[in-house]
């Protein structure tokens, strides 16, 4: 009887331990030590529920063209806040599709509006970029403070860039894709749920 329960007693602690070596994507990309120098997220959509989109989030910041940018101003639009840098390759292959999204309901109406974080280069590389793709809406820069980073800390795993979200009227995360965004149809069915909500 002693060594079944001994038997019984080291199955479950083997399922234990496997059980906290399930697999974790970005923390695989981490510990791969590749040199590409970002962490991609999976794609993974996940969109939440009125009930379930906690506080409305504030954060600011100067911008890439040396203008300020408060959160404050959008409150009543669906806002789409997306996390980049110059360096990563999602983050270039997404550009486009984000711009024509923004460029798509950029009709002065002021229902959608679009905001990048840029979290890692300055002023000049930042505007670099903006002007080889053509991205005509903000972006802070965030590298030095973090605080637009820090605000959605809950909601954007710090490493991993890509990150788009959208947030409601009421400035709520509402929806978030992490890593690169795949086709402008997915950001673009984001935005028109949160504009139909009354």
């Amino acid at each position: 009887m002693k060594k079944l329960t001994a038997a019984i007693a080291l199955a479950a602690a083997s399922v234990v331990v496997l059980a906290g070596c399930t697999s974790d994507p970005l923390a695989e990309q981490y510990r791969e030590g590749s040199g590409k120098n970002y962490i991609a997220g999976d794609g993974t959509i996940s969109e939440f529920d009125e009930a379930s989109r906690g506080e409305p989030v504030s954060f600011s910041g100067t911008t890439v063209d040396g203008g300020d940018f408060d959160s404050a101003d959008t409150v009543g639009d669906v806002t789409v806040v997306n996390f980049w840098y110059a360096g990563c390759a999602p983050c270039r292959v997404e550009a486009p599709i984000l711009q024509d999204v923004y460029e798509e309901y950029d009709s002065g109406a002021g229902e959608v509006a679009f905001v990048g974080v840029n979290v890692r280069d300055q002023a000049g590389t930042a505007n670099s970029f903006e002007q080889d793709y053509g991205v005509h809406y903000p972006s802070i820069l965030d590298v030095d403070s973090g605080d637009a980073q820090l605000a959605f800390a809950g909601d954007v795993p710090p490493a991993a860039v890509p990150t788009t979200l959208v947030l409601d009227r009421q400035g709520r995360v509402a929806a978030r894709v992490l890593g690169q965004l795949q086709d402008a149809s997915i950001l673009r069915g984001l935005v028109d749920t949160l504009l139909e909500e009354q």
